[in-house]
């Protein structure tokens, strides 16, 4: 073998030489190598698309319209339908001379902008959808032409597989040779979905507008080409309408930019307020429905729901679905003249399930004038005082008895704050904190069971300081409250409702109470089946325990004890029943914006809410007893028909004074409760020399003012 040497820092290298002719050799036999690769792979693959070729279904039958199975709701039997989806699929073909031009350009301008200039399927789009797919690492139909979306909807499934998308742009090629553009867009306008069972543009124009597509104004024919994309998400009657009214001016403004409407034209159609029909249809549990139609179209999709023949079957019990219902119109029209408060809400969940078995988001969904679409049900609002129950709670666990004495005496809760609560924010500019109880009178010592019973704020506030506001979210959050979500801005104004919640999970962490401290999350289907009866989903009962059974039963006996909170509600107050076993609590925000009535009994938890969506306030008899006890009462005794007996906790003592009920020590003293507990542990000895941090000093200052020769 030659050899060649390479001289390097004074030594020898040898390296074996290569003749030229032998590289060139190899590299040329890699090329051919790789020739062969790729012309295999070319022929696969156009065996593979001339296999496609002939598995494509005629283009010409995308002129008759496939008649697609509707997907159906029905309430916790299975038997009762709530909602047909299709009910009957409501479409009037039209011609082309009675689709208003700005019908077309709309719809142009928000699902193709270059429906004119492509010949089936757009380039630009296709590779705009492929970034997608690679920033987002998720597959969509972004990219699809008009052309392609009536191929898919008529002629294809929705699967999304890259054989169906060749198929697709396939087909896509065929139709475009076999038809006009404007007849493409004309069988497009007939054949899609709208929402409300509204199908094609002239069914869609009636339901929403109670007019014929003929008649249609521009700012009306781009909001109905907005629907499309998410049909009973962005319905007018959903709780989606702002992003509706954004999807509406934003197509308008691309008509403007694509030079299909003059700037006046633009801003005649912002300006332009729009008004619809009733929407009154064969929909029945509609706030409810709704919220399970939306879950059904994010997880696979609205041409899937609005066409895939699904059996949903729910939780909700359908004739106590029609009581509250009834109950809800009744009594928000009774306390609009009453308390001027024109809406109202109820939940009711099965605790043993977590089966969500009414809901009524507002008192009349087809009620747009006054946003009865408005769904309260999950809004985020203050709940009051019904908060309270979550902090005793956590007081109960660090080993308070609910015979611990606090004194409802005038106190402020800012340690830097003068201890005579008069002054109104200290010297770094904060706000002082010296809440009063609702009525404005201080009852001096206490015990927690009459302080949650009677909802007394002040004993309330310095119950969450003893039990620790961390603790007390944590427990929440564990009880199902998912909105406190920002725990450092919470302070002790959390226990009076500081921080908002929603109706169905208050009312679902109630039912952990009910159900002896285990927890079943809220939920709204049973089950999904495909229409052969194939199930793709069942919900399946997952309890846990997020609650010693004692800690439960101890805030139960609080909730249900008549003779406690009869020294504000009275002994025949609307959350009273005569043997029988029902836990209440009252919730009232400030300036009245909210009135609440929370409870239950064994086998089911109910939540009513009343105010005024715009967040108006009602009058000042309107609390929360008043507004909302009414109708929890009637709707409570009859949801509660299997009855069921609470358990009793076992009594809970202590030798502490304070903790054993007495509010003088063995010296006759009389002192806060901070003289014999530690904040940072409840059950130990008083720290030497109490921080600044902590209440000790004010709380102390306000126990020695009520003492007096007349109080002793």
């Amino acid at each position: 073998m030659k050899t060649h040497f390479l001289w390097h820092n004074c030594s020898v290298k040898i390296f074996p030489y290569r003749p030229a002719h032998n590289i060139s050799a190899r590299v040329h036999a890699w090329t051919l190598l790789a020739l062969w690769v790729v012309a295999g792979g070319g022929a696969l693959l156009f065996a593979w698309i001339i296999y496609l070729r002939t598995t494509l279904p005629d283009p010409e039958a995308i002129a008759t319209r496939q008649v697609k199975e509707s997907t159906k709701i029905y309430d916790s039997t299975g038997e009762t339908l709530l909602y047909d989806i299709y009910d009957e699929e409501r479409r009037t073909v039209i011609g082309w001379d009675q689709i208003p031009q700005a019908v077309k350009d709309a719809t142009v301008a928000i699902e193709d902008a270059n429906f004119y200039g492509h010949k089936g399927f757009d380039i630009r789009g296709i590779v705009r959808a492929f970034f997608k797919i690679l920033s987002s690492g998720t597959v969509s139909q972004g990219g699809s032409t008009i052309t392609q979306q009536l191929i898919k909807k008529a002629l294809l499934s929705d699967e999304k597989t890259p054989s169906r998308k060749i198929r697709e742009l396939m087909l896509a090629i065929e139709v475009e040779r076999h038809f006009t553009k404007e007849e493409i867009l004309l069988m497009y306008l007939n054949q899609i979905p709208y929402g409300s069972n509204a199908y094609g543009i002239e069914s869609a124009s009636r339901t929403f507008f109670g007019k014929p597509a003929k008649e249609l104004a521009l700012a009306e024919s781009a909001l109905l080409a907005a629907l499309p994309q998410a049909p009973s998400y962005l319905s007018p009657y959903g709780s989606h309408t702002e992003e509706l009214t954004g999807r509406k001016d934003f197509i308008l403004q691309r008509m403007r930019e694509l030079n299909f409407i003059s700037d006046e034209q633009y801003g005649a159609a912002l300006d332009d307020k729009l008004e619809f029909t009733s929407g009154r249809t064969g929909l029945s549990a509609p706030h409810f429905v709704i919220m399970v139609k939306d879950y059904l179209e994010r997880k696979y999709g609205s041409d899937a729901v609005s066409s895939g023949g699904f059996k949903i079957v729910t939780s909700l019990d359908a004739k106590l679905q029609t009581k509250a219902e009834e109950l809800v119109k009744k009594y928000a029209e009774i306390n609009t003249v009453r308390y001027k408060a024109s809406n109202a809400a109820l939940v009711a969940v099965d605790p043993r399930s977590g089966g969500v078995i009414a809901l009524v988001g507002s008192h009349d969904y087809f009620d747009i004038e006054h946003e009865g679409n408005f769904n309260v049900a999950t809004a985020l609002r203050q709940p009051g005082s019904a908060f309270k129950p979550f902090a005793y709670a956590a007081a109960f666990i660090k080993g308070y008895p609910d015979a611990t004495t606090l004194f409802d005496v005038r106190t402020e809760f800012n340690p830097l704050c003068s201890a005579n609560a008069l002054q109104q924010k200290d010297r770094l500019g904060d706000k002082c904190y010296h809440p009063q109880n609702y009525d404005g009178l201080y009852r001096g010592p206490v015990s927690m069971r009459q302080g949650l019973a009677q909802s007394l704020n002040i004993p309330s506030v310095k119950t969450l300081y003893l039990a620790g506001v961390p603790d007390t979210i944590a427990l929440a959050q564990k009880m199902g409250i998912t909105s406190l979500n920002e725990p450092a801005r919470y302070g002790l104004s959390l226990v009076l409702g500081g921080a908002e919640v929603r109706l169905v999970d208050l009312v679902s962490a109630y039912g952990v109470f009910a159900n002896d401290g285990v927890r079943n999350p809220w939920f709204l289907i049973q089950r999904i089946e495909r229409a052969d009866g194939t199930v793709l989903e069942e919900t399946e009962s997952s309890p846990s325990r997020v609650l010693d059974s004692q800690i439960a039963r101890l805030v139960t006996s609080v909730l249900s004890d008549n003779d406690a909170r009869a020294g504000v509600f009275g002994y025949n107050s609307p959350l009273f029943f005569p043997n029988h076993s029902i836990a209440a609590k009252t919730g009232t925000t400030q300036e009245n914006r909210d009135a609440w009535v929370v409870g239950y009994s064994p086998s089911v938890a109910v939540g009513v809410w009343t105010g005024n969506n715009d967040n108006a306030s009602m009058t000042r008899a309107g609390a929360g007893i008043s507004a909302s006890g009414p109708l929890w009462r009637e709707f409570i005794a009859l949801a509660n028909a299997s009855g069921g007996m609470f358990d009793e906790p076992s009594p809970v003592s202590s030798d502490k004074t304070m903790l054993n009920g007495q509010f003088r020590d063995a010296a006759g003293q009389i002192h806060s409760i901070l003289w014999y507990v530690d904040r940072r542990n409840p059950l130990g000895p008083l720290p030497a020399n109490p921080s600044r941090d902590f209440q000790f000093e004010n709380w102390e200052s306000a126990a020695r003012t009520w003492v007096s020769p007349g109080a002793l």
